[in-house]
């Protein structure tokens, strides 16, 4: 079949033995990638950076994310990548002391902790020994030629634009600095709340911790992270707090600082041969741990209902089944900054809350993240 004809195919056709054309090589671009050649696809991921790289940062990979994983074929690759989650642990920011902890030894799959550029690794060898070529260096101006496009290029995605048109983010009035060091830190992730700011520190496998510092502020960053701060700023934003707080800072040595942006869920994911997945449909902030977890789920949901109804009936599916789940997520993230963030007496009434919780009803948070972390993609 040649390259135009690609382009025309029958809608109605099945995604096996479709050709697809995947734009960037992401979490989300290579889970993507990956489920469809599972399903028969012939599969080229175009990224526009020299090497599929990334360097620094963790991630999260929660239950509902580590389920993707699994039906990926990921299971070994993961447990031996990552480091299992104990718990989640708020801590207060300005005595240094935990307001409660939550366990998060009993979920299954396990909660992990990951280097972003472990799972990208684990997700491109699974591309090629699936036999998806991945071209570099190649930066998309229009749509390959392809019976399906995938738009996963990401926060700035020139794809989504070209379904939706352009959309101007919000500034949400908070800027980030994310750091690693060398530390030995128990398996837990730590939120450590202080008026109008906050710190998220856990470990990374290779004794690494890794660190996200938010503050309020009416000025803001450019967006993306890869905008090299001084140290002393993030340090200077947290001046005020306890000692083991201060002590992780003063250990910073290169952050990198960026604004937080609100962006729109796109309103339209799919045509009748593209496809947006990951922070290309539906960015969210850092503060729930989804954004690469919300990628997988994105990349299972399309993979399947391909596979089961075609691309005429299958794309719209998708749409339909994930738009609904990425709002509640997107929500409960925004909703966090400002429960991390809380002043005064509303502060203080809020960490006797959480206390109480923790101590009459351990098992109740775990309880209300049931939706975000009981579900299944692959279903």
């Amino acid at each position: 079949m040649s390259a135009a004809k690609k382009c025309t195919a029958t809608t109605d056709q099945m995604i096996a033995h479709s050709h697809v054309a995947v734009i960037g090589g992401g979490i989300g671009g290579l889970s993507t990638a990956l489920a469809l050649a599972m399903q028969g696809a012939s599969v080229v991921v175009y990224e526009q950076a020299p090497a599929i790289a990334e360097v620094g940062a963790g991630l999260q990979i929660t239950p509902n994310g580590a389920r993707v994983l699994n039906w990926l074929g990921l299971t070994e690759a993961l447990e031996a990548a990552g480091l299992p989650a104990q718990a989640v642990v708020p801590m207060d920011g300005l005595t240094g002391r935990a307001v409660t902890r939550f366990d998060l030894s009993a979920q299954d799959p396990a909660y992990h902790f990951v280097a972003r550029s472990d799972l990208i690794d684990m997700l491109a060898t699974a591309c090629h020994r699936r036999g998806v070529q991945i071209v570099l260096n190649h930066c998309a101006e229009d749509l390959p030629e392809a019976d399906l496009v995938i738009g996963a290029d990401g926060i700035r995605s020139v794809t989504r634009g070209m379904l939706n048109g352009s959309a101007a983010p919000k500034f949400t009035g908070q800027v980030a600095w994310r750091a690693v060091i060398k530390a030995e830190a128990a398996p837990e992730a730590r939120i450590w709340m202080l008026p109008r700011r906050h710190v998220v520190t856990y470990p990374l496998p290779g004794g690494r911790l890794n660190i996200v510092a938010v503050q309020e502020r009416s000025d803001w960053a450019d967006e993306g992270w890869h905008h090299p701060d001084e140290p002393a700023h993030l340090r200077e934003a947290f001046s005020d707090g306890c000692g083991a707080l201060q002590y992780i800072l003063m250990q910073v040595e290169n952050p990198n600082l960026w604004g937080l942006f609100q962006h729109p869920v796109a309103p339209v994911w799919v045509t009748d041969r593209v496809a947006l997945v990951g922070d290309a449909a539906h960015p969210t902030l850092p503060f729930l741990a989804q954004g690469a977890n919300l990628a997988l789920e994105d990349a299972a949901v399309l993979a399947r209902q391909l596979a089961l109804h075609g691309l005429a009936a299958g794309l719209p599916r998708y749409q339909a089944l994930r738009q609904p789940r990425v709002r509640r997520a997107i929500t409960a993230a925004s909703a966090n900054a400002g429960n991390y963030h809380l002043r005064g007496a509303r502060r203080r009434v809020a960490h006797l809350g959480l206390k109480g919780l923790g101590l009459v009803a351990p098992g109740a948070f775990i309880g209300r993240m049931d939706w975000l972390y009981g579900y299944d993609a692959t279903a």
